[in-house]
């Protein structure tokens, strides 16, 4: 944000922020995501893929890095920030789990009464295993996510831009 007042942070900076964090996460969880498309159709032995599994990965990508930068917003998980970046990060990527454990209920329920269920078959209806499952593999994709995110803000954006980013890269601490 602004280097000499991060108070002070105009609209348009905190928009472009707000743009870098969206596409940070959701690229991390298109690549994720792919990955897991490509394998289950190579596991099922579906060779033809078809583009929409693809393309329904990078929409759950998409809607799912929205869900994190809400959370987030909504201060979800900063009471454990105060703890080891190891249980920080644990902590978060499970309470975002739950949460995007929730959206997907919320989301099959409304695709199942857009399509003329009622609410009480259309929750009746809902695969649980099949949500719980998808929860694991996304609580698996946000752990190395949190981690990188709680690691970030001990660094501070700067620091761990250099570190991750920078050729011959240190931290003020290394230097003699």
């Amino acid at each position: 944000m602004n280097a000499e007042n991060p108070k002070k942070a105009t609209l348009k900076e905190k928009a472009a922020h707000e743009l870098r964090e969206f596409a940070v996460i959701s690229s991390y969880l298109a690549f994720f995501f792919c990955a897991v498309a490509t394998y289950s159709s190579l596991l099922l032995n579906q060779f033809h893929v078809s583009y929409f599994v693809y393309a329904t990965a990078l929409i759950n990508a998409l809607v799912i890095a929205k869900v994190i930068l809400i959370g987030e917003y909504a201060h979800i998980g900063k009471k454990h920030e105060s703890k080891p970046l190891f249980l920080s990060a644990l902590y978060k990527a499970f309470v975002f789990s739950l949460l995007v454990f929730a959206f997907h209920i919320v989301e099959e329920a409304i695709k199942r009464r857009w399509h003329g269920e009622t609410f009480a078959t259309a929750y009746h209806g809902i695969r649980v295993n099949e949500l719980l499952a998808r929860s694991v593999v996304i609580f698996c994709a946000f752990l190395p996510l949190f981690a990188f995110r709680e690691l970030r803000r001990v660094l501070g954006e700067d620091n761990f831009s250099t570190l991750f980013f920078r050729n011959g890269a240190t931290t003020k601490t290394d230097a003699d």
